[in-house]
């Protein structure tokens, strides 16, 4: 007698391994048994007939770190079949920190993450509160930009040895705690002042564990991130995992295989669209203005001093969508020349406008110069590397967010595997399920195998997909109607069940 039977279903375990006809079986946590189970009894029977069963996919790179408690963001996950967030991206979270460690990422990254002002924090006491209180799991990266301010505030001086030593100090705790790696985000402040040494010292400790990281540039620049990774990971020796790799194929394939020429471990993730979503701070402001010192980057964006700046932007008003206003709900979705017009001020002034009225809070979304078949053909020649893993790189602040927090992984289903063919519905779970398990340390999942945890998504092949644009980004995903988190159904029909057995997972 079991728990839950899936029966009727076409297993893809995760290995790589041909999809095959058999029913899994699930007692407490832990899958059962695989198999052909006929007659096999069970308190729940959910029927998979027609349809493919799946370890849970893991999204590498998901920015829920605030608002995974939402149960829109919760459905918005499970739709796709993903059981498992890798928090702490980019280098700015809340743990660990002081109060005020704590307030300044939260609103410095309130655009991406959410707010969560309340401080002093622990890795262990935000994984306490993940646990058990969500659908889905969590896992969590230690941010280097939160530790660096934790030690050194804003400082663009390079680590002291004692800077170092408190630094060192923060990520030896948080590992024992439970953390899954260290991610960086060297775009952002304060992570941009980091030097490749600083971050090779804070690597040491990660025991095989992956170093995450926002690289330094991206797209036709990739090559300048690309080597600031390799360094480290030489220094170090910690694996790497480069966070929403993107650009054009030409130039990105031949770094990832010269990396791994240089015995560095380096994975990465992509998520399948063309347009970015960050903090408009970061798409429109010089780094001569310091938007870790709020008030002074406020009087700086008032004031003439940047005048030479805003009039050079002229080429970006019309790529920017703007996702994330707060007091200027009206703007959301209206792109930045649209917003002026309404306004009725040029787009440099409605921006500087967005910006004060905000306190550099706004959000966007951000068209690249790539659109168009030629990006398209980059996103798949990328996606189909054998280093790749999913990542959304979901955002789902603000009313207008990116499509891909309630997309990415079903567009991988439906668009990649099913219409495209980029990938076997087999080499899908890989990517999807099982490798990134293994990178962050998750072995006890990623595979349908007794004894593994029982995360398990049930779709249909022939209608999962997308259905998120970036007109409506915040369209729920097809085809995924029954999900299984630690045994517990969290999906049934499509909807929320209510439970929530999510884990704050720690590597195993």
């Amino acid at each position: 007698m079991f728990d839950v039977v899936i029966s009727g279903g076409r297993v893809l375990d995760g290995t790589g391994a041909p999809a095959y006809r058999a029913d899994v079986a699930i007692s407490g946590d832990r899958i059962a048994a695989v198999g052909r189970l006929d007659g096999a009894g069970a308190a729940t029977v959910i029927d998979a007939a027609g349809r493919l069963v799946a370890p849970g996919f893991v999204d590498c790179h998901a920015h829920g770190d605030a608002v995974v408690f939402d149960r829109g963001v919760q459905l918005a996950a499970l739709r796709q079949g993903v059981t498992t967030f890798v928090l702490g991206q980019d280098g700015l979270s809340f743990a660990p920190g002081s109060a005020e460690t704590v307030a300044y990422a939260s609103r410095y990254f309130a655009a991406v993450n959410g707010l969560l002002t309340e401080g002093p924090l622990t890795v262990a006491e935000l994984l306490d509160g993940y646990d058990r209180s969500v659908a889905l799991n969590t896992a969590y990266l230690l941010p280097h930009g939160t530790i660096r301010y934790d030690v050194m505030g804003a400082s663009p001086e390079a680590a002291s040895p004692e800077d170092l030593a408190g630094m060192l100090a923060r990520v030896e705790r948080g590992l024992s705690e439970g953390a899954v790696g260290l991610s960086s985000g060297l775009e952002y402040l304060p992570g941009r002042y980091a030097s490749a040494g600083e971050l090779a010292e804070l690597c040491r400790p990660l025991a095989g564990l992956p170093y995450v990281t926002h690289m330094r540039a991206y797209g036709a620049r990739a090559g300048v991130g690309m080597a600031d990774v390799v360094e480290i990971a030489q220094l170090s020796g910690a694996a790497v995992h480069v966070s929403h790799l993107h650009g054009p194929a030409d130039v990105l394939l031949p770094l990832i295989d010269e990396a791994h020429g240089k015995d560095v471990d380096l994975t990465f993730d992509t998520y399948p669209y063309l347009r970015a979503s960050t903090i408009l701070a970061m798409v429109v402001l010089p780094p001569s203005v310091p938007g870790a010192e709020v008030d002074r980057a406020l009087e700086m964006i008032a004031s003439t001093e940047l005048d030479a700046w805003w009039a050079g932007l002229a080429p970006t008003w019309p790529r920017l969508t703007i996702s994330h206003a707060p007091g200027l709900e009206w703007a959301e979705g209206l792109t930045m020349v649209e917003a002026a017009e309404r306004a009725g001020v040029d787009p440099a002034a409605f921006c500087r406008r967005l910006l004060v009225e905000t306190r550099l809070e706004a959000g966007c979304v951000a068209a690249r110069p790539d659109e168009g078949p030629a990006g398209e053909e980059s996103v798949r020649a990328v996606l189909r590397h054998p280093s790749q893993t999913g990542g959304s790189d979901g955002i789902y602040v603000g009313g207008h967010p990116h499509p891909r927090g309630f997309g990415a992984f079903a567009r991988f289903l439906g668009r990649h595997v099913r219409e495209l063919g980029d990938w076997t519905w087999e080499q899908a779970v890989v990517h999807l399920a099982s490798h990134p398990a293994r990178r962050f340390g998750m072995h006890d999942r990623g595979l349908l195998r007794p004894g593994f945890a029982a995360d398990v998504v049930v779709f249909d092949p022939l209608t999962v997909g997308d259905q998120a644009t970036y007109d409506a980004p915040r369209t729920l995903a097809a085809g995924v109607d029954d999900v299984l988190v630690s045994g517990q159904r969290v999906l049934a029909a499509g909807e929320l069940t209510g439970a929530t057995p999510g884990r704050a997972l720690r590597p195993r």
